[in-house]
């Protein structure tokens, strides 16, 4: 071969050692003393395509395919007719993610050799690496980010040295929430090349992603610094910096009271990232609890239902959305929230709350003697006293003794249920019992045997034969009447 005449023999031979010596390295996988001898050899006869080949084979196995590559090109380039230096130049490539380049190297084998099965297989490794790009291209451009990380981990089977994929599914891993995965395929890049202006990219759309945007903000810039011309980094940072000031702005404004204000804040803020998922998601919380303080309740409840759906962990959000259905006496709704947490965190707080919700739910379920006579829950005994007078001359059956069967029937009832809640709530023993959620029925002086017109009589003085009659006010319209005892 022309490549012996390439130095001196004395020269030859001594460079033959060497790489006889690194072949035996090569064999043993001891890779760095291999890689030295033949760079020895290289030293001796700089002009044998050989020594380049054999270092080039070592480099790969080292994992160091650019290096792999340049010796690769340099082999051919002294021989274009060396099989192993074309085929390992199409390896490198291909390692590097560069399939067109790998497939024309694989090519030149099969002219010079074209039974070589090995230059066969790499043919289609690189048809299948160019395939998998177009898809994933495609995929990106739809948002299918599932797609994007499957092609890309067919392609790094081949292209495992590629940096550019690489990136490319850290950027959809964190486009699907996982970032931990992310972080790690660019931390990976990041140790071989800590200028990476793409994988410095990922790392801080993983970190504003997961609303820390402070940090997310120093990897962009230094980014940009890296890459000037990173429209992703660029559009990013400027999403990041305005979404944390208008952030910012709407907790100011709800800690001056400002609530207007601070929902149309917040309200603005969700319009800038629709895909920061966790920042998003404590905006319609904060937006959620000011809704509330605007007696907004149910637009409180969509905004905390929004926050669950797009971070199912954040036990804040179904605190503030509880609570609205306890404002709203949704109980049955309050309770499977605050079970919820309370799964999730075993707190003495959020057992209390639960409690509490149950205590409601179980209230709820049993008739409302508050509501019967239309107080509040804190209603004083003259309050309750004014309320039953009202009700009871309201319903009484008297009153409606000319009326159909069926509003007499209804009436009866009321004027009942009306003289059952007056019993209860005018005896501060009884009060109590209800009120810490006891079901005065299950009492064995059935509440459903006393009699409505006794209590009506003991209240109104009527007992001990006394008369009570209701007669029309003809003065005063019809429907009008007035109490009068005989």
């Amino acid at each position: 071969a022309w490549f012996l005449f390439c130095c001196v023999p004395q020269m030859h031979m001594e460079a033959e050692s060497f790489k006889e010596q690194g072949n035996a390295y090569y064999i043993k996988k001891d890779y760095s003393e291999a890689f030295s001898y033949y760079t020895k050899a290289i030293d001796m006869c700089p002009k044998n395509a050989s020594y380049y080949g054999n270092r080039a084979a070592t480099l790969m196995m080292l994992s160091r395919h650019r290096e792999a590559l340049e010796d690769s090109q340099q082999a051919v380039r002294l021989d274009d007719t060396f099989m192993k230096g074309h085929l390992r130049e199409g390896k490198c490539h291909l390692s590097l993610g560069n399939a067109m380049a790998a497939s024309r190297c694989f090519h030149r084998v099969l002219e010079l050799e074209p039974d070589n099965s090995q230059a066969q297989q790499e043919v289609k490794n690189a048809d299948s690496v160019l395939e998998y790009e177009k898809m994933a291209e495609l995929g990106f451009e739809k948002h299918d980010f599932r797609m994007v990380v499957f092609c890309m981990d067919r392609a790094l089977e081949s292209a495992s040295a590629c940096h550019r994929f690489k990136v490319l599914k850290a950027e959809c891993l964190a486009m699907l929430g996982r970032y931990p995965e992310a972080q790690s395929v660019a931390s990976d890049i990041l140790r071989m090349d800590a200028t990476n202006g793409d994988a410095l990219y990922v790392r801080g759309l993983c970190l504003y992603y997961e609303d820390c945007i402070d940090k997310a903000v120093q990897f962009f810039v230094q980014a940009l610094r890296m890459a000037p011309d990173h429209e992703k980094a660029r559009l990013a940072c400027r999403n990041a910096k305005a979404l944390k000031a208008k952030k910012e702005d709407g907790n100011k404004a709800f800690k001056d009271g400002n609530y207007d204000a601070a929902y149309e804040l917040y309200s603005e803020a969700l319009t800038i990232d629709p895909n920061n998922i966790k920042t998003n998601a404590k905006l319609f919380c904060n937006r959620g609890t000011v809704g509330s303080k605007l007696k907004k309740i149910d637009q409180a409840i969509e905004d905390c239902t929004k926050a669950v759906k797009l971070d199912e962990t954040y036990i804040k959000a179904y605190l503030r959305r509880a609570q609205c259905y306890m404002d709203k006496e949704e109980y049955d709704e309050a309770v499977r929230d605050y079970e919820k947490v309370y799964q999730t965190e075993k707190t003495k707080e959020h057992k209390h709350l639960l409690k509490n919700a149950q205590l409601e739910l179980k209230k709820s379920k049993r008739k409302d003697y508050y509501k019967v006579l239309g107080v509040d829950k804190n209603a004083t005994e003259d309050e309750i006293k004014k309320a039953y007078r009202k009700r009871a001359l309201m319903h009484h059956p008297d009153r409606h003794s000319s009326a159909s069967a069926e509003v007499q029937k209804e009436e009866e009832k009321k004027f009942k249920e009306v003289g059952e809640a007056f019993t209860v709530l005018s005896d501060p023993k009884k009060k109590s019992r209800y009120d810490s959620g006891h079901d005065m029925e299950d009492d064995t002086g059935n509440m459903g045997d006393f009699d409505a017109n006794n209590i009506f009589k003991a209240f109104f003085g009527g007992g001990g034969g006394q008369g009570y009659s209701f007669e029309a006010n003809q003065s005063s319209g019809p429907g009008n009447f007035f109490f009068q005892f005989g």
